[in-house]
């Protein structure tokens, strides 16, 4: 067997670690900035949920409020 590498070979595997050295940093913002985006989402959703429960318990509260109300004897 042939000890020599074809120079073509090690020029393309020399341009691929380049290449995933070079990306590996703009790869590794781009992951954080969806984990934060993902977390963002999250945090919103919950919200809406809350302010979704909120008015359920509002409009409960309001009703009896009123059915309370409407127990007062008019004079």
């Amino acid at each position: 067997m042939a000890e020599t590498v074809n120079s073509q070979i090690t020029d393309a595997v020399t341009q691929t670690n380049v290449k995933v050295l070079g990306e590996g940093p703009a790869e590794a913002v781009a992951i954080s900035v969806q984990a934060v985006a993902h977390a963002t989402s999250l945090s919103v959703e919950n919200a809406s949920q809350t302010q979704g429960g909120m008015q359920q318990i509002n409009n409960a509260a309001v009703g009896a409020l009123i059915a309370k109300i409407l127990e007062i004897p008019l004079v």
